[in-house]
């Protein structure tokens, strides 16, 4: 299909989501199945859905923004951050941490975070700030309404202590719930928040191109005090850390210098 790069303008007047900063091979095909599934034939006529109908947007921008989330995802790295790292951190900084889930998707990690920290410190000194680019996902977030397969990593005395049967779903305490602050963000355009003692962005920054990411990560450099902590994803690896800042702790935690 032609007409791509004035896709990619039309959508960031439209959403702000800046498409030259995805890696475009693989959003073409995710747009490119949405524009088939409504049976259009050209990027131009799918802007005018866009414009037009606010449900085929609000599909649009969770399509863009890949939700796959899961609490305590790789629980050895959780772990980890148990056994290790938030003991360094309140030892470092005190109890009262700055913490936050950038790309937070549908909760599930800034609430994993308040359980975690929770078996550190009392549950009302915990403040996690949570952000997104998708105003749904966010919503979704906010309910905290879960399927069994989203909380099978969690310990089983957290599970047992925070989540209460609805149905066939799980729903979350208020307590945790309490202990998240949810807002809107776009790593590549938005203001980041400040005095920071741990980040984590997890299995987002994959998406970006090598320009983007390693401007996110210098932000997030900026971001954290020193000696503060990223946690990264999996699928991820910072393979220029030093020269953006970082000390490699282990695997998927990086240290500002």
């Amino acid at each position: 299909m032609e007409g791509y790069e004035q896709f990619k303008t039309a959508v960031y007047a439209l959403t702000k989501i800046d498409l030259s900063s995805y890696k475009e091979k693989q959003m073409r095909r995710r747009i490119d199945s949405l524009i088939t599934k409504h049976k259009l034939s050209s990027y131009e006529d799918y802007v005018r859905l866009l414009r037009e109908d606010r449900k085929a947007f609000d599909e649009f921008v969770n399509f863009l923004t890949i939700n796959v989330s899961e609490f305590y995802r790789n629980p050895d790295q959780w772990k980890l951050l148990d056994q290790e790292y938030f003991p360094y951190l309140i030892d470092k900084f005190g109890q009262r941490l700055n913490i936050w889930s950038a790309a937070c998707s549908t909760g599930d990690e800034p609430y994993s975070l308040v359980m975690c920290l929770s078996r550190h410190i009392p549950l009302e000194k915990i403040r996690i700030i949570a952000t997104d680019i998708d105003k749904q996902v966010i919503a979704k977030a906010k309910v905290g309404l879960y399927n069994e397969k989203s909380i099978k990593s969690v310990p089983v005395d957290l599970r047992q202590k925070y989540f209460s049967r609805v149905g066939s779903s799980y729903q979350i305490s208020e307590d945790i719930r309490k202990g998240v602050e949810f807002r809107e963000n776009n790593l590549l355009k938005d203001p980041y928040p400040s005095g920071l003692d741990l980040i984590l962005c997890r299995n987002v920054v994959i998406y970006f191109t090598d320009e983007a990411k390693t401007q996110i990560y210098q932000k997030f450099n900026r971001s954290l005090k020193s000696g503060g902590l990223l946690f990264i994803g999996s699928t991820e690896q910072i393979m220029d850390y030093r020269e953006l800042g970082f000390s490699r702790r282990s695997s998927f935690f990086y240290q500002k210098n």
